[in-house]
Order: C-alpha cells, then sequence, then structure tokens
C-alpha cells in the first residue's frame, strides 16, 4: 500500500506564488509536497492507472459475458428470451443510477473509500446471480451489481486528473478509456467459451465474481486516496491532532464550506445533471459517444444474425469473432500513442497547460471510420454467399473506429474539466448507459425485421450525421470552453496574457 511521506504535513505553503500573503492557517500544498499526488513518482502513479483500469475492465467485461447465455436463462428461469436479454439491459440501467452517487460522491468523500465499497458489493452482488433461485433474484442483484460497477468508470478519471501533469495524462486515459471499450469484448469472448462448455452458464458469473474479488483487494492493498481536496481535509486533521497547541487553527478549504442539505444535494447528485445541461461540449460529446456504445452493445445481438444463424457458426465460434474487434483496438491504441509524440515541445509552449482540442485527432479519424465499416460489417453480414472473413474483418475497423472515438474524447473531457472530471464522466455514463441498455432489447428484432444491411444502414447514417462532430469541436471548442462555469480553461487564460502582452508591446 502506497502511504505518503508524513514528513510533508508540515508543509503549509503559507504565500501564493506571485508572494502575496495568504490565510497562514489553510493547508495547501508546498512546492515539493510529497503527498500532493501529483509529486508522487511515476512508476507509483503507473501502479495506480493500472489498478482503476484493471477495476474498470472488469465492470464492463460483466456487462457483455453472459450475453451469449440468453436463450439458456431464458429456459432455466421459463422465461421469454426477451425477458432473457435483460440480462445485459438490466446491469445497465444500474450503469444509469450508479454514477450520480459514485461520481460527485466521491468528490465530497474521496475516491479510495468509494471505489473500495462500490467493488465489494458489486462482488457480493454478483455471486447472487449463480446463486439465484428464480428469475426475480437474478435479475434483482443483476441490476444491484451494474450499480456498484459502474464506480470505476466513473472515477477513473477522475484518478486519472488527481495524479498525473499534462505531460503524461493523455497516456495514462488512453490506458483508461480503452479499458471501457475491452471489457464488453474480452467479456464476449469468455463467455462464448465457457456458455457451451461443461462448466455451464452460471460459472460466467462465478468468474465475475472472483474477477471483482481481485479488484477489491488491489483497491485496499494498492490504490491511495488521491482527491487533493480530501487529502488536504486529512492532513489538516492530521496537523490539529499531532500538535493542537501549535497547529490548532489549520484546516483545509473544504472544511469551511458549510452546506446546507440543498447544497450538498446540488454539489453531489444533481451536479452531473447541471453539467449536462449548461455544457454544451459534454452535452454533444455525451450523445456522440453513446451512440457509439449503443452500437457496441448492439453487435452482441447482431453478431449471432450474422455468424451463427446466417453462416451456421457455433457460440464458441462466434464468440471468437470479438477478437477482430479487440485487434481494432489495440489498433486504436497504437494510433494514439502516435499522436501524442511531441508532447514535451506543446507542454513548454502552454506552461504545462495545453488546448485539450488537441485530443480531437483520434475521433477526427475514427468518426468517418465507423460509418465505413458499419456500412461493410451490413452488406457483407447480409448475405450467406460472403465468405465469413469478409464481415469478420469489418470488425477490425469498428474496434478501432469504438475505441479511438472512447480514447479522444475521454482525454479531451479530462483535459477539459479537470477536477470535475468524475462529474463529467457520471454525466456520461448515465446517458451512455441508458443508450446501451436499451439497445439489446430491440437489435435482434430490428435486424430481423428489415435485414442486417438496411439495419446497419440506419445506424451508419447517424454515424454519418454526427461524424462531423470533433472537428467542430476541434475549430470552435475553445470558444465553447471559455463560456464554461466548470472547465478551467488554463490555456485560455495564459492565451489572453499573451495578448495582453502582444497588445501592450505594440502599443508602446
Amino acid at each position: 500500500m502506497y502511504v505518503p511521506d508524513l514528513q510533508s504535513a508540515f508543509s503549509l505553503s503559507p504565500s501564493t506564488p506571485d508572494g502575496k500573503e495568504k490565510d497562514r492557517d489553510l493547508v495547501t500544498w508546498g512546492a515539493e509536497d510529497s503527498e500532493n499526488p501529483h509529486t508522487w513518482t511515476t512508476a507509483e502513479k503507473w501502479k495506480m492507472t493500472l489498478v482503476v483500469g484493471f477495476m474498470t475492465l472488469n465492470a464492463t467485461f460483466a456487462s457483455s459475458a453472459p450475453s451469449a447465455a440468453v436463450p439458456i436463462i431464458a429456459a432455466e428461469f421459463g422465461v421469454s428470451n426477451t425477458a432473457a436479454e435483460l440480462t445485459t439491459s438490466i446491469f445497465l440501467v444500474g450503469y444509469i443510477f450508479g454514477p450520480a452517487f459514485w461520481g460527485p460522491g466521491s468528490e465530497v468523500l474521496g475516491r479510495r473509500g468509494v471505489l473500495i465499497l462500490t467493488m465489494l458489493l458489486f462482488c457480493v452482488s454478483t455471486i447472487g446471480q449463480p446463486l439465484a433461485p428464480n428469475f426475480g433474484v437474478f435479475i434483482g442483484t443483476r441490476l444491484l451489481a451494474g450499480f456498484f460497477a459502474v464506480a470505476p468508470l466513473v472515477n477513473g478519471g477522475g484518478v486519472v486528473a488527481d495524479i498525473w501533469d499534462p505531460a503524461t495524462r493523455g497516456l495514462a486515459t488512453t490506458i483508461f478509456s480503452t479499458m471501457i471499450f475491452f471489457g464488453p469484448v474480452l467479456g464476449a469472448v469468455i463467455g462464448g467459451l465457457i456458455i457451451p462448455s461443461y462448466l455451464g452458464y452460471r460459472w460466467v458469473f462465478w468468474v465475475i465474481a472472483i474477477f471483482a474479488g481481485c479488484s477489491t483487494l488491489l483497491a485496499i492493498f494498492v490504490l491511495p486516496e488521491t482527491h487533493a481536496p480530501t487529502l488536504q481535509v486529512q492532513k489538516a486533521r492530521r496537523l490539529r491532532n499531532l500538535l493542537p497547541a501549535q497547529f490548532g487553527t489549520k484546516y483545509a478549504a473544504t472544511e469551511r464550506e458549510h452546506f446546507t442539505p440543498r447544497a450538498l444535494f446540488e454539489r453531489t447528485l444533481l451536479r452531473p445533471f447541471t453539467m449536462l445541461v449548461r455544457e454544451p461540449i459534454l452535452l454533444l460529446v455525451t450523445l456522440y459517444v453513446s451512440l457509439i456504445y449503443g452500437c457496441l452493445y448492439a453487435l452482441f445481438e447482431a453478431f449471432p444474425i450474422i455468424f451463427t444463424m446466417t453462416r451456421d457458426f457455433t457460440v464458441t465460434q462466434t464468440g471468437l469473432i470479438f477478437l477482430f474487434v479487440g485487434f481494432g483496438a489495440l489498433l486504436a491504441t497504437i494510433v494514439d500513442f502516435w499522436q501524442l509524440r511531441g508532447q514535451d515541445k506543446l507542454l513548454a509552449e502552454w506552461k504545462g497547460s495545453p488546448p485539450a482540442e488537441r485530443r480531437l485527432v483520434g475521433a477526427m479519424i475514427a468518426g468517418p471510420s465507423f460509418v465505413v465499416a458499419i456500412f461493410w460489417l451490413g452488406w457483407s453480414g447480409q448475405f450467406a454467399s460472403v465468405p465469413w472473413w469478409v464481415p469478420a474483418l469489418s470488425t477490425v475497423l469498428i474496434g478501432f473506429a469504438v475505441s479511438l472515438v472512447f480514447n479522444s474524447f475521454m482525454g479531451y473531457l479530462v483535459d477539459t474539466y479537470l477536477q470535475h472530471t468524475a462529474s463529467a464522466f457520471a454525466a456520461l455514463t448515465i446517458i451512455r448507459s441508458l443508450v446501451g441498455a436499451a439497445f439489446p432489447l430491440f437489435t435482434t428484432e430490428f435486424f430481423l425485421a428489415i435485414g442486417v444491411g438496411p439495419a446497419c444502414s440506419v445506424i451508419g447514417g447517424v454515424g454519418l450525421l454526427l461524424a462531423p462532430l470533433p472537428f467542430v469541436f476541434y475549430r470552435y471548442g475553445s470558444r465553447v470552453r471559455g463560456r464554461s462555469q466548470f472547465a478551467p480553461g488554463l490555456d485560455l487564460k495564459l492565451k489572453a496574457m499573451r495578448d495582453a502582452e502582444r497588445n501592450a508591446t505594440g502599443s508602446a
């Protein structure tokens, strides 16, 4: 477990960077304060990033792993296939309600406690599914599992923003957002291997529970608190307890924020929705990413039609097709790493806070790629005479496009909202999960009713309408950020200072 150096408790930083005196009782970070997450070692930061990435992989893996078991679950509990399809949708309904608690809650209570509690309860609720005596218990525990599992999806971006500086935040955000996408892919593959085997479908849920138990242990023993305001409260309390005569009046800024119940409600549960309404960037990014996410879950229903029904693949063979999607995600990660080259020069130019719009290059590539991939899958998958590998190859491009969209927009939101990242991610996750939960409920009927080709054409057409969005943000995003009450806009302030200096020099 990482424990910051206690000597830093005496780093009180009584003056501001410009030398002006400020409240000497206010506990802040000193220049080299070892309790400041930004001063922790690179190895520690990567360890924490990989832990939240692992938890995120666990959560998204759980969403798709049982998807191939729908007919077996229907027969087991004596319900219709439509009811059994709630196995995926009800888990994502939990994703809808959880973010309003776990995102803003971590900004009030801290990241560590929220993540440990939710991963433990995710593990416990998942155990209820293989032991369920009836469909009601099965669905109820599945809903609870999704409610708790969503916490790392919401807070992972907050942890990344807490510990990484702009020089390396892009790479860390890419790793985190790749896990959001790769989890459902891995879940479909593993589920396709386990469900038709002698182990049976219930072992899918045992695997998820074991996965969640490992995530909980990692959070307990590896993940420290990273939320700066929470750490400063802990520091102030420790100072007051250690030396009350000398430091009895020390306090952290958040300790003087006396919230009424209404103000606390607005800061926690209401903040994601407030941001969604007032922040055009967040609203439009949420709509775009939600469509892409819905299409990803639609694939879980479309693949059996394209490969099992049309080409007589087994459940296991159909599940293995998702490896092509995973390979595309790997290519997207490589591209994202490549586009981050030259960061040092950019950071030096912008004093450590370059424009967030630089993160959108990947999405500008991914938008048109997604449209091409969906049309390719639909019209090659429509006809049994087309070799299986033709639609299978289209899923490489789908994986590439979806992952690159996730990587780009997750990085954009982190760099835009910084300390409010968890609330921004909460809003995004709520809407994204709502769409993801709805898509599986009608996808099968939709594809069977009008055919795979026309159905994919509808999805592709919507993707075509949204494809210009990254280009619009790249051109005008800075203007929108300048009017935001939640985006710090450090690059915009630096640009304004430079423009003022240039004007002053010119007038002189």
